[in-house]
């Protein structure tokens, strides 16, 4: 009865056969190459954690509460910090998501659900791929020709048009994914107990896509938070407030965004190149905050995305 098994082991090689497996070239070729692509990943991940290491010392060394809640300084002056870019910075992403994620879920509900196959779907469809290559100067040079020779003034909302094109194509694509991975035993259960299109829109698709949705919306934040060139275009800087009525750093009517506004980026860009070292500290102490919101983005994205799986 132990007949076979005992042949089973007998038959299997010991250590010193294995070892001298490596004398063959297809078992010497695994395990170079087994070797080679660890060595690659490491070397990949060292220029990110170089990076890191420089902004948490450089960056951190300059990091403050009165740096998040402070106006720039002027050249040479002790202090200041970067209040104002953070204001900006949320003020136009939260312009550019207003824009783009409504128009991305409805378009992705379009494309998913009532004409997948149509020749208006792949044109969107293709649009959206293109889009997602744009070079993000483009986008600027778009927003700038759309609203700042419109109104005369670069302004915040301009800024958050310009990042509502970007952000547009991956709400809208990623939205689509999750909306087709819902699956089809569900819309026709519900189309079985009655319900119109609306409803099984409504009360099936969207929240059931919602964690691929909402993965995709935070992706298209990372992107935009972090966008320079566009704003350049569009809201271009400033030192102060965005209010003129009052010191207080909210906008307390409409007129307020009509003008030149600070943003994170811009102010990095601007005061890195600066030959002043209190402007070159603060800009480091900014790419650090920065670095820091887009990881956390990029976390909850990943995070939405394996509860989706």
């Amino acid at each position: 009865m132990n007949a076979r098994p005992l042949a089973r082991e007998a038959a299997l090689p010991d250590q010193g056969e294995l070892e001298r497996s490596l004398r063959h070239p297809r078992a010497l070729f695994s395990f170079v190459m087994s070797w080679l692509t660890g060595l690659v990943t490491v070397l990949t991940l060292v220029p990110l954690f170089s990076v890191l290491w420089l902004l948490v010392v450089r960056g951190g060394s300059s990091l403050s509460l009165a740096v998040l809640s402070e106006l720039p300084p002027a050249a040479l002056m002790p202090g200041g910090g970067f209040g104002n870019a953070i204001v900006g910075t949320i003020l136009m992403v939260a312009i550019a998501t207003a824009i783009s994620v409504p128009m991305g879920i409805l378009a992705a509900v379009f494309l998913a659900d009532f004409a997948p196959d149509g020749r208006t779907a792949i044109a969107v469809r293709f649009a959206a791929k293109v889009l997602t290559g744009l070079p993000s100067i483009l986008a600027g040079v778009f927003a700038y020709g759309l609203v700042v020779a419109t109104t005369g003034t670069f302004s915040a909302p301009a800024g958050g048009v310009a990042l509502s094109v970007l952000m547009l194509p991956i709400v809208l694509l990623t939205a689509e994914e999750a909306i087709r991975a819902v699956p089809a035993r569900m819309r026709e259960a519900a189309i079985g107990m009655g319900a119109t299109p609306t409803q099984v829109v409504l009360r099936i698709l969207l929240p059931t896509a919602l964690p691929g949705i909402l993965t995709g919306v935070m992706l298209a934040i990372a992107r935009a938070a972090g966008e320079t060139a566009p704003l350049l275009f569009t809201a271009l800087f400033s030192e102060y407030w965005m209010s003129d009525t009052s010191p207080e750093f909210l906008p307390k009517a409409p007129g307020d965004l009509m003008h030149p506004t600070a943003s994170r980026a811009v102010l990095i860009y601007n005061f890195s190149s600066s030959p002043f070292d209190n402007q070159i500290e603060l800009a480091w102490a900014a790419a650090l905050v920065l670095v820091v919101l887009v990881l956390a983005v990029n976390l909850c994205g990943q995070a939405l995305a394996r509860r989706r799986a």
